[in-house]
């Protein structure tokens, strides 16, 4: 399938579309929001096409044509107030979910936070976050796209093992943010994933086996 990455240019994001980049079962477009942000996937010779979450549904939507799913790994980062995670994390992902469906789009995946879910376990550090990735996950679970809503614990830059934890309820704990691409990769076709929901951090399974178990 051809996947449209909508936060291409993240962390999370630049590790996924290598992988899709490098696999023989699908292909992937880049979706940026700066120009110069181009040059890098052009030197990987990736599909790269501009538009902004905080613009319309069409721009986004006319960035999805002909593709066969999304996957929404876009955030403000940690260094962006409230607001920005309003217009981001919020409102930039009910927008792509809205755009699937105006494209004619059914796959879906949306990467979230551990416990996102579940308010009383909210990380009060970032609740305005959490806020925002609670009501995001809720627009695509009210929408009729098949939905994958990944959920990791604290994200770190070290290499990924390969092996995780996942189910619908866990413990605080981490994940590199390598094995959250390869996450997304794996739930594009595992059945397993389609319309479920799950928190996910390291653990001992290997990820292709873990994703069975949901």
């Amino acid at each position: 399938m051809k996947v449209l990455v909508a936060g291409a240019n993240g962390q999370i994001g630049r590790h996924l579309v290598k992988l899709l980049q490098d696999s023989e079962e699908h292909t992937v477009r880049a979706m940026i929001r700066k120009e110069e942000q181009q040059d890098y996937f052009r030197s990987l010779g990736v599909e790269a096409v501009l538009a902004s979450l905080e613009g319309t549904v069409e721009e986004i939507a006319e960035a999805a044509k002909g593709c066969d799913a999304i996957v929404f790994t876009a955030g403000s980062g940690g260094h962006t107030g409230p607001d920005k995670t309003l217009l981001i994390d919020l409102d930039g992902a009910v927008k792509t979910v809205e755009a699937a469906e105006m494209a004619g789009i059914k796959r879906f995946v949306m990467v979230s936070a551990l416990q996102a879910h579940r308010r009383e376990n909210w990380n009060e550090k970032i609740r305005p976050y959490y806020v925002a990735k609670h009501y995001a996950d809720r627009a695509l679970l009210q929408s009729g796209l098949t939905y994958t809503i990944v959920r990791p614990g604290g994200l770190i830059n070290e290499p990924g093992t390969g092996k995780i934890t996942a189910a619908e309820n866990l413990e605080r704990g981490t994940i590199p943010r390598e094995d959250v691409a390869r996450i997304v990769y794996e739930s594009l076709t595992e059945e397993r994933t389609f319309n479920t929901s799950f928190d996910v951090i390291s653990g001992e399974i290997p990820i292709a086996d873990a994703l069975k178990t949901l």
